[in-house]
């Protein structure tokens, strides 16, 4: 049974970092492409990171861009967002998206939605003073 559990998320003041945990059970990470995925309050859901299978390549979003890192370790099956200099904007419900084709690679462009077939929980990340 696919499943992808995120963890990490909290309240964290302005300029404050956190990292983000996906964790995935049921079938090997390392064949698929993963992303992270936000929605703030009364927004729509925003791609904002990609990390592809084959050669590890990455996609942000140009608001998280030198911010966040997005990285894989396969043995661990398991796929992290480090995010550092959080601003409020940030403040959403984190989840991280499993591509539903092995060796489908990055978009060149924000993730979208409809290429992610299994999703996590989410977890809130709550940026505030």
């Amino acid at each position: 049974q696919v499943q992808l559990v995120e963890s990490g998320g909290g309240l964290v003041q302005p300029g404050g970092s956190l990292r983000l945990s996906c964790a995935a059970s049921g079938f090997e990470l390392r064949y698929y492409t993963i992303s992270w995925f936000r929605q703030a309050p009364g927004k729509e859901r925003e791609g904002v990171s990609c990390i592809s299978t084959s050669d590890g390549s990455t996609y942000y979003t140009d608001s998280v861009k030198r911010r966040f890192t997005i990285s894989r370790d396969n043995a661990k099956n398991t796929v992290y967002l480090q995010m550092n200099s959080l601003k409020p904007e940030d403040t959403a419900v984190y989840y991280c998206a499993r591509v539903h084709t092995i060796g489908f690679q990055c978009r060149v462009a924000a993730p979208d939605a409809s290429d992610y077939d299994y999703w996590g929980q989410g977890t809130q990340v709550t940026v505030a003073s």
